[in-house]
């Protein structure tokens, strides 16, 4: 069977890679020089199942509202105009009661927990080395309201059999050792002993070249124009004035996944929430973190790797902008000083933005369209790299007609489109 991913992040690779490995004949289709080169590049370099929290949550309106109105703000809206952006916002808001939380928290940690499985297995079959660390993460907790507001996704956790600990503000150094100079700022602390680290970007390209290996074919520079349906199902992709003909095509181009269906009138319910990054050189390995922290009042992340350290989180509704905003910056800066004060130097930091692809529910679309052969791998938010190997393992199960090794109940565009059939029956290689 001959697939087609559309997308070279870290959510495309792993398709291509789990698709190859079970004998399609593959090829990538990317509009960059090389693979992980936008929402892959900078990320938080996090693989974290026990922090798949889905952003819409009972209280966040009025937590958004406060925002607005803070200088070091986690969220920010910036109207793009357009009517989607007000569309996913009513949707998203529509999300944020009890009952659609623990939903969506539950399909979310599903696929997330057998993401983190099926890295392992993929990392020691690949033989990847990525500059990970498997020492966890720190969920760090400002205020006595944040610590008790954890028992909520601590319930879930035991319920999924996660591994965690509730750490009192003096317990956090065990954890994190350069955090004993700053504990008067915390009250405590989630830890996540399973979670990982590593370079997202440096993990993706090494995939690429495993994958390429397999017989992935890899071509770069390709503008994806639009998609050819014959008798209901998808039948080649257009690359400029050629013709890619295929018996399937998994989409994986993240945000611009919405523009690329619209013609074929799928709705697709993803928007770009942006995010910034900066990386810094390690300048005291004592004062430095060990793994990786997230601070919850900022929703930002510091993460370790062998001789930097990774700032990054936020999120601003702005469309496609691009524009990196010294404000973000600043935000940075004040978290990684005031936990990890003096670790790293600020002056020589690379300072990034990227576009994570956002769904209402904040659960990604992995699974069949109502075009037959047309499947979609997107819309995972923050949290692509941590569940890029299970969606990638799902969805070639789905697209070469294997039963899956998890349910894909909920993660599909069916939970949208109720309305809509969507059918798949592989049909042998051409």
């Amino acid at each position: 069977m001959k697939v087609a991913v559309l997308g070279a992040g870290v959510i495309g690779v792993s398709a291509a890679w789990h698709l190859a490995r079970a004998g399609a004949d593959v090829i990538v289709l990317e509009r960059r020089d090389g693979p992980a080169l936008e929402t892959s590049f900078a990320n938080a370099g996090q693989v974290s199942p026990g922090y798949s929290t889905p952003w819409a949550a009972p209280g966040v309106p009025l937590k958004a509202l406060k925002w607005l109105f803070q200088r070091h703000a986690p969220l920010a809206i910036r109207p793009d105009g357009s009517l989607a952006q007000w569309v996913w916002l009513a949707r998203m808001l529509g999300q944020c009661n009890a009952q659609r939380y623990a939903t969506n928290k539950r399909r979310m940690m599903r696929l997330a927990e057998y993401s983190r499985d099926v890295l392992r297995e993929l990392r020691a079959a690949a033989q990847l080395s990525y500059e990970q660390r498997n020492l966890g993460t720190l969920q760090l907790f400002r205020s006595a309201a944040q610590l008790d507001a954890a028992g909520r996704d601590v319930e879930v956790l035991r319920g999924f059999g996660v591994p965690f600990e509730l750490l009192g503000r003096d317990e956090l150094a065990r954890a994190e050792p350069a955090l004993a100079g700053v504990a008067q700022r915390l009250s405590g602390g989630l830890r996540l002993p399973n979670d990982e680290t590593g370079d997202c970007q440096l993990f993706t390209r090494q995939l690429a070249d495993r994958a390429a290996a397999l017989g992935v074919q890899f071509r770069y520079g390709a503008v994806v124009g639009g998609l050819e349906v014959e008798g209901g199902s998808v039948v080649a992709v257009r690359v400029g004035a050629e013709r890619v003909t295929v018996d399937a095509c998994v989409v994986a181009l993240g945000s611009h996944t919405p523009a690329l269906l619209a013609p074929l009138r799928i709705d697709v319910p993803v928007y770009p929430v942006k995010g910034y990054s900066l990386t810094i050189p390690v300048r005291d390995e004592a004062a430095a973190p060990v793994s990786t922290v997230l601070d919850e009042t900022y929703k930002v992340a510091v993460t370790r790797f062998d001789r930097r350290i990774r700032i990054g989180g936020m999120a601003e509704l702005a469309g496609h902008d691009l524009t990196l905003r010294p404000r973000r910056r600043a935000t940075l800066e004040k978290v990684v000083q005031e936990l990890f004060p003096g670790a790293g130097d600020l002056a020589a930091g690379e300072f990034w933005t990227g576009l994570r692809p956002m769904t209402p529910d904040s659960t990604p679309i992995v699974g069949a369209t109502p075009v037959g052969g047309l499947f979609l791998d997107t819309g995972h938010g923050t949290l692509g790299w941590t569940m890029a190997a299970g969606s990638g393992r799902l969805i070639a199960d789905l697209v070469l007609g294997r039963q899956p090794e998890i349910d894909p109940e909920g993660l599909g565009i069916e939970r949208y489109r109720p309305a809509a059939p969507v059918r798949w029956v592989a049909r042998p290689a051409t």
